[in-house]
């Protein structure tokens, strides 16, 4: 792997009597596509928001390329670009004009700001779109304009805080294959999601977040491989769902079950034994099964695994 670009050793904040992030340690490294995952409320934002510059850490130290963030700001900020949760868009502007504005931001005039947009937008593939008003564009659109704001400046770190959420599957894929592109050109890509099927495509290591600290760090497939069995999914047609849940519970090989309305994922160390057990279950309280998967393991089985809770809770 390449040098390291980014070291972080042992951050922490907290908001009052809250803490937020505690004693987070890790590196990135040069050219890496780095995935910060973990359920809502896990201190990924808040990480990456300290990693950015834009809040400080209450300890720890965050070096870039050897430079201390906090002694070297204005300096390293120059080299990131962030892409937050939130739009920062003007809507009854087209999005040429909000790239023109947020260009001006940064500092860009004339022939090198209308370069930078044409850029810009042909790696977020909205060339064709760019002189419609951003109130007019789809919910995806919205998020690909507003990382093409992010990659104006042609920074060295790109910072994608769930660049993702609410958008639509050809957008999700316009958005994978961008990030994608920016990496294989020598981009380093820190990228923060709760959908771990997004980490499993893009990322070369993961680090799974909850309260704060960093339970598990390695590549996808290495964090998949910790894991034994496999998770049986199931959707139970009445009210019988919470009954089922409890009984389920008490299997001798289930190491946990997470319920989201009326599925359940069952992590057992034993598929076929858990199986027929469960069934026997539905079969004894009347419960009806409209749907039944067995999985193979992957990072979100991992993380059930570990903390025994839904992602997305």
């Amino acid at each position: 792997m390449n040098e390291a670009l980014l070291v972080i050793r042992n951050l922490r904040k907290s908001y009052g009597t809250s803490p937020a992030v505690q004693g987070v340690s890790f590196s990135i490294a040069r050219g890496e596509m780095f995935g910060l995952l973990g359920p809502n409320g896990a201190g990924k934002s808040t990480t990456l928001s300290m990693l950015a510059g834009l809040i400080r850490p209450d300890s720890g130290q965050i070096l870039v390329d050897g430079l201390d963030l906090q002694g070297h700001l204005k300096a390293i900020k120059a080299r990131i670009g962030l892409v937050p949760q939130e739009l920062a868009l003007y809507p009854t502007l087209s999005a040429r004009d909000n790239l023109i504005f947020w260009g001006q931001i940064y500092g860009l005039r004339g022939k090198i700001l209308k370069q930078r947009i044409a850029q810009a937008l042909d790696v977020v593939s909205l060339s064709d779109r760019a002189d419609e008003a951003v109130n007019h564009y789809s919910g995806g659109m919205k998020r690909r304009i507003n990382m093409a704001i992010g990659l104006l400046h042609q920074p060295e770190i790109l910072f994608l805080d769930e660049p993702t959420v609410g958008v639509d599957p050809q957008s999700r894929n316009a958005i994978f294959e961008s990030v994608e592109a920016l990496n294989k050109a020598g981009m380093t890509v820190i990228y923060t999601t709760h959908y771990m099927e997004e980490a499993e495509r893009l990322c070369q290591r993961v680090a799974i977040m909850d309260h704060g600290q960093i339970i598990a760090l390695d590549t996808p497939a290495n964090l998949i491989r910790l894991v034994d069995g496999s998770m049986i999914r199931l959707s139970i047609a009445d009210g019988l769902v919470k009954d089922v849940r409890a009984r389920s519970e008490t299997l001798p090989r289930v190491k946990c079950v997470t319920q989201r309305d009326h599925q359940l994922d069952i992590q057992t160390a034993d598929t076929q034994q858990t199986l027929v057990e469960v069934l026997k279950i539905t079969q004894q309280i009347g419960a009806q099964v409209t749907a039944l998967q067995v999985l193979d393991n992957n990072l979100e089985t991992v993380f059930l695994n570990l903390t025994g809770k839904s992602l997305r809770d």
